[in-house]
Order: structure tokens, then C-alpha cells, then sequence
């Protein structure tokens, strides 16, 4: 296995939660998908992880080199705790045959809060290069 991209991304929590207390679920639906939505909405500090959330779909174009250009949606990012709490994220439409196309066999994912930010950091690791 060889390391295919990695990526590291940054979100201000208070920040977070200033555009979701102005643009309600309209940013929320836009941005995350509906297992993200239900997963968040039904922590304490809900906004705390949507950062989270929102800093890895971040960190994943960051490890892609795409951006988000090329026809990508937010929501063709997905990050989901497994059985044991980690995250593990789940791609679908363009952001998934991007990688696929780079040749990605696995994706490894971790999310720290600390204070005022959601830190979260992604290698992509695959056979090609």
C-alpha cells in the first residue's frame, strides 16, 4: 500500500455554529447528507460535530487535489463513526470515481476537537502512483 494524498483541514467551531444559527437547515441540507444530519442533530453540541464533518469532506479534496471543482457535491462526502467511534468516510458520485481513478483503496480519517476548533486529517492510500 502506498500513500495516494493526504489532507488536513481546520474549522472555527464558533463559526460553524454562526452560519447554521443564520442559514438553518438550508446549509445543513446542502452540505450533509442525511445520516451526517440525523448523527450531529442528536449530539449535545451538534455544531461541534458538523465541524468535524465539514473539516474532513475539506481534508478529502485537500488529499484529492481536486477542490471542489470538477461537478463535486458536498454530500458525495460522508462521515460516519464505525463500530468502535471512528470515523469512516463514505464517497459517492464524482468525488468517488475521482478516486478511484487515483487508484484509492482505503480511507484513513481522524477528527479532533479542542477548544474553539475541529481539526480533521485524511490519507488516501491505494496501489497506484
Amino acid at each position: 500500500m502506498t500513500t495516494l494524498g493526504i489532507g488536513i483541514d481546520m474549522v472555527k467551531v464558533s463559526r460553524m455554529k454562526s452560519i447554521m444559527q443564520r442559514w438553518d437547515r438550508n446549509f445543513l441540507d446542502r452540505v450533509f447528507t442525511q445520516a451526517e444530519r440525523e448523527y450531529c442533530l442528536q449530539k449535545k453540541i451538534a455544531h461541534v460535530h458538523f465541524s468535524g464533518r465539514f473539516a474532513v469532506k475539506e481534508a478529502l479534496l485537500k488529499a484529492l487535489g481536486s477542490g471542489l471543482s470538477q461537478g463535486i457535491s458536498w454530500k458525495e462526502i460522508e462521515t460516519l463513526p464505525d463500530a468502535s467511534g471512528q470515523p469512516c468516510v463514505h464517497l459517492s458520485g464524482r468525488v468517488r470515481d475521482l478516486a478511484q481513478q487515483l487508484g484509492t483503496c482505503d480511507i484513513l480519517s481522524s477528527i479532533t476537537h479542542d477548544a474553539d476548533y475541529a481539526i480533521a486529517q485524511v490519507l488516501l492510500q491505494g496501489t497506484q502512483r
